[in-house]
């Protein structure tokens, strides 16, 4: 399961995304994001927390620049096109606020057919497709709406 949002997330999009980290590692989910800060470090630190694995796939060459809370931190020196490899690598995308990255990330997701679980983040309804976004109202929903998309994906 892919964690994707801001890279410098408020103290609420923190504790949403560390408790998503804690709830998928108790499922047994592996959690891939972008190895960074903000949401991407509190779904790490999450999943660290309840014994779980995480992986970082991160922007620059040096490893050493991923959070604390990776199992796992591949650099790929690629930049933001490793947004492309964060979602690649996922069967579901929990998508927590974020900016233009994280609206990225959505936008291949949706384009890939893979499953998109959002709180507070973006809409991708427009003139050509209905939101493919199905809506969480708080962690558990969207751990819960994501297990159950793998489950029946």
């Amino acid at each position: 399961m892919a964690v994707v949002g801001a890279s410098e997330a408020t103290p609420e999009l923190s504790a949403i995304a560390e408790e998503i980290g804690r709830r998928l590692a108790e499922a047994g989910a592996v959690v891939v994001c972008g190895g960074l800060g903000g949401v991407m470090e509190a779904a790490a630190r999450g999943c660290a927390a309840a014994g779980g694995t995480s992986v970082g796939i991160l922007p620059g060459s040096d490893r050493a620049d991923g959070n604390p809370h990776l199992s796992v931190a591949i650099a790929t020196g690629m930049g933001e096109t490793r947004n492309a490899l964060v979602v690649g690598a996922a069967d579901v995308v929990i998508a927590v606020g974020g900016g233009f990255g994280t609206l990225s990330e959505m936008a291949l997701a949706a384009r890939a057919g893979t499953p998109i679980v959002g709180i507070d983040t973006w809409s991708l309804a427009g003139r050509i497709v209905e939101d493919p976004v199905i809506r969480a109202d708080d962690p558990a929903d969207a751990v819960a709406q994501a297990l159950s998309e793998v489950a029946h994906g």
